[in-house]
């Protein structure tokens, strides 16, 4: 009975001890495995080549082989459509910039600048008066008066012929228009050209002797074509003068417009800074017949700027006319 009783004891211990022994075996059989998975130098890691090279792939490969910078390439060059879109939205940030580059040229460009601040509609207040009679660029016409009073500080005699010798104050101009016109004169006289200074600066008083003379001996209607209504002269801002030449006796009058020296004016008068402000076929725009002898001053670039859009002062000035 003791025998039996050793025996099964015996069996129940070897028992025990191999199902321990599978326990354990299993656990290790599955730690092997959780290895294998989390170790990258397995065997579903590496490539055989076809000359029998083994490649082992690494943390720094990619599933793919390549490395990652590599892989950032990838999706740019994946297929045509991919790198189209690309090109568009290259092409589209390209397109964007250069319109930035180009509003931003414009708006630094210093002759539009000048427009946008001398405009029309910036430079006169409610009672039809120029808020800025000292610029350059001041507009005087039959809508635009000076201010009551006005008369410039800086007057000057510009150092050129006259069709006359006696002191007067149409001899006068404002100094820089002064300069540039002495700079037209030897620049006439370079290309053979002989010109004259006829009538620059004009007091209001003066004009209102002009304006009734014309009135009285031509009638109003014609008058308000040739002449300016007292303070809405372009003479009283000492920025224009009329100009003749002997070829045609220093008369005021279209003839001079088809003579040679009329002709290198239209031409020439914008290299230093002038204009013919009153031009042909413009009268409904100007509200004055055609002056070929009248030149205003408004500074070399502006002149050949404004040349160059045929445009009269109106519209030159105009903000409709002008895009920043």
């Amino acid at each position: 009975m003791k025998s039996r009783t050793g025996r099964q004891r015996s069996i129940t211990v070897m028992l025990s001890s191999f199902i321990l022994c599978g326990m354990l075996l299993s656990a290790c059989q599955d730690g092997s495995s959780a290895n294998e998975s989390q170790n990258p130098s397995t065997a579903g890691n590496t490539q055989q080549e076809s000359d029998g090279t083994t490649i082992h792939f690494t943390d720094d490969t990619g599933t793919d082989g390549s490395t990652p910078n590599e892989g950032q390439d990838t999706p740019a060059t994946d297929s045509g459509e991919d790198t189209d879109n690309g090109s568009d939205a290259a092409s589209e940030g390209e397109n964007q910039g250069s319109s930035a580059d180009g509003n931003e040229g414009t708006a630094d460009d210093p002759v539009m600048q000048e427009r946008s601040v001398s405009a029309l509609q910036n430079t006169i207040d409610s009672q039809s008066v120029v808020t800025n009679a000292e610029a350059m660029t001041v507009i005087v016409n039959k809508q635009r008066s000076l201010p009551e009073g006005y008369e410039p500080s800086d007057l000057v005699e510009p150092n050129v012929k006259f069709s006359f010798d006696e002191p007067h104050e149409k001899r006068h101009m404002r100094k820089e228009a002064a300069g540039a016109l002495e700079e037209l004169f030897a620049g006439a006289k370079a290309d053979g050209i002989e010109l004259r200074a006829v009538s620059g600066y004009r007091s209001y008083q003066r004009q209102v002797s002009i304006y009734n003379n014309n009135v009285k001996t031509k009638g109003e209607a014609y008058a308000s074509r040739v002449s300016a209504v007292p303070g809405r002269s372009e003479h009283q801002t000492g920025l224009a003068i009329d100009v003749s030449s002997p070829s045609v006796g220093n008369v005021l009058e279209e003839v001079f417009g088809s003579s040679k020296e009329g002709q290198w004016l239209d031409e020439h008068a914008a290299e230093y800074g002038y204009v013919i402000r009153y031009p042909e076929g413009e009268e409904d725009v100007t509200g004055y017949v055609y002056e070929p002898w009248h030149i205003r001053y408004v500074g070399k670039e502006l002149a050949q700027d404004i040349v160059k859009s045929g445009l009269t002062l109106e519209e030159y000035f105009d903000e409709a006319n002008i895009k920043l």
